[in-house]
């Protein structure tokens, strides 16, 4: 699933025109085709998706996993879930809106200006919402990482908070939006937490240096234009940098122990048993 970093790589191409698009905020929108029409999670009538007609592209912005476009008077959010990506095509007199069409794509709008933006979708979990404000789908989202009003005592306050495991914790977009399996594999490693460790025994320190490695890592992945570790997401290479995420069995680059996969909340979580010592608790404490 694209997280932070790929929808991030995908929203600054859509606003520049990078991976071969063009920029696409102040075009006019001049149709709209639903090819999925379960893709449309809100409303639940398509033909409601006329009303952007005639109206302006304003701003393209990112917010946790959604893509948000703002237009005049509407926004439409794009969620990419497992197999999600945008397409940006140049219309030519001979290449019509159709003719660009291709099996997997889900949802396309056309722009007076003859470019297209295309939502393709192989495995069809992707969703899309008309509404009149993003707030109405991401106003239950956690904090951005990178706010300047989540600091390192607000972080620790924050998972203080909860007795759950931090890897779900983290991955949980209410608590903190954006992380995914990877980054948050990559995050703890960094940390040097275990993912199974309860998130009210981490300590002052240790919240300081978790935060710091979630925003470096996320950086550090928008920088290199997230990663690409299968053929769905296009054009990252942060996956030549991975530490721990899908290198079970290789040798730790800090202590040379070979990292291990376990399941943490449902999800396959890659570590270093060295580097991230499981803490252990006495199941007879009080809390």
């Amino acid at each position: 699933m694209p997280e932070l970093p790929e929808v991030e790589t995908i929203v600054n191409a859509m606003k520049s025109g990078g991976r071969g698009g063009s920029p696409l905020i102040g075009l006019t929108v001049q149709d709209i085709l639903l090819l999925w029409p379960r893709t449309l999670a809100e409303p639940e009538d398509e033909s409601a998706l006329k009303i952007l007609k005639n109206q302006k592209l304003v701003e393209i912005r990112r917010r946790g996993k959604f893509i948000v476009l703002q237009f005049s008077d509407d926004v439409v959010l794009i969620h990419l879930r497992m197999s999600g990506d945008i397409r940006v095509h140049q219309i030519s007199s001979t290449n019509s809106i159709h003719g660009i069409v291709e099996k997997h794509d889900r949802f396309v709008i056309y722009f007076k200006e003859q470019v297209a933006m295309v939502f393709q979708d192989t495995r069809k979990f992707g969703r899309i919402w008309l509404v009149k404000t993003a707030d109405q789908i991401t106003g239950k989202l956690g904090p951005e990482p990178f706010d300047s009003n989540l600091s390192a005592d607000v972080f620790l306050t924050m998972l203080h908070s909860y007795h759950r495991q931090i890897k779900p914790l983290l991955m949980d977009q209410t608590f903190i939006a954006g992380l995914g399996n990877i980054y948050t594999d990559e995050s703890l490693f960094l940390a040097g937490i275990h993912p199974r460790t309860n998130s009210n025994e981490i300590s002052q320190g240790k919240a300081k240096a978790l935060l710091k490695s979630i925003r470096d890592v996320l950086g550090e992945g928008i920088h290199r234009n997230g990663s690409s570790i299968d053929w769905i997401y296009r054009g990252g290479d942060f996956q030549k940098y991975f530490k721990v995420y899908q290198r079970t069995g290789d040798a730790c680059f800090i202590c040379g122990q070979p990292i291990q996969r376990i399941l943490v909340g449902q999800r396959g979580t890659h570590f270093c048993p060295q580097c991230q010592p499981e803490p252990v608790y006495d199941e007879n404490r009080k809390e």
